[in-house]
């Protein structure tokens, strides 16, 4: 073709089926990632199964049993590794990113199952209102309230809470360079999890993820600036969720 300058009929068909054979071959290899992918979020969902089996039968069989105490810095690098972890939504051509994708919150009729994490509001011991990361314990349907665990085990609390006190945390990344409607956007106000703490505050956007394994850049409220706002901090998608209550002027 290059010679010539030009296309004969024998080298568009034979182009023609090259492109046939290469998409064929991409759709296939495609699916066969997407069956891994779905493997995957299979033996993770089995491991979680037998981890809150084990937890239940070995922590929780009496009234009050004591609960286990982990260690800071093996549970900032647990909480790390489940950001990393979160698997990135991968939708087909046209098909839109799930509830509990990025920003997209959950449905009104969604009920978080036991292991899921949240962000819960509870009370502290000095009487004020605070967003902690929390583990479902169980949803009770007649109550309609949950049973959570302060992710932070120094605090061995268990919760019980309305739905309106907790908020799901996201179940997938959303891809900013396919999906970046599924993302909070500059000067949202939203709840981030503080770097190094298990407690969510409000913040505002600063920049949103521009790649699959970016972080949000967010501002929190910190009355000893100036601003009234801290610097940049960087916080996962797993640990960044709507925010409800309206923006301090």
């Amino acid at each position: 073709m290059q010679t010539e300058n030009k296309i004969s009929p024998y080298y568009r068909t034979k182009l023609r089926g090259l492109y046939t054979t290469a998409k064929a071959d991409a759709e296939a290899e495609c699916n066969i990632l997407r069956r891994s992918l779905e493997k995957i979020a299979e033996i993770k969902s089995l491991l979680e199964e037998r981890r809150i089996a084990a937890k239940m039968a070995g922590l929780y069989h009496d009234s009050e049993p004591p609960r286990k105490t982990m260690r800071r810095g093996v549970l900032m690098t647990l909480l790390q590794q489940s950001a990393m972890t979160l698997p990135l939504w991968i939708g087909k051509p046209g098909e839109k990113p799930p509830p509990l994708c990025g920003a997209i919150p959950a449905a009104s009729d969604y009920v978080a199952k036991p292991g899921d994490k949240v962000a819960a509001r509870v009370k502290a011991v000095d009487g004020d209102e605070q967003w902690i990361l929390a583990e479902v314990v169980s949803y009770s349907h007649a109550a309609n309230k949950y049973e959570v665990d302060d992710i932070d085990e120094e605090g061995k609390e268990r919760h019980t809470l309305s739905r309106r006190r907790i908020i799901p945390l996201p179940q997938w990344k959303a891809n900013p360079e396919t999906d970046p409607e599924a993302l909070f956007q500059k000067d949202q106000l939203v709840l981030a999890l503080y770097p190094q703490t298990t407690c969510f505050y409000r913040a505002l956007i600063h920049a949103p993820p521009q790649r699959p394994q970016d972080d949000y850049s967010v501002l929190f409220e910190d009355t000893s600036y100036a601003d009234g706002y801290s610097p940049p901090l960087n916080v996962a998608q797993r640990y960044v969720v709507a925010c409800k209550e309206p923006k301090k002027k």
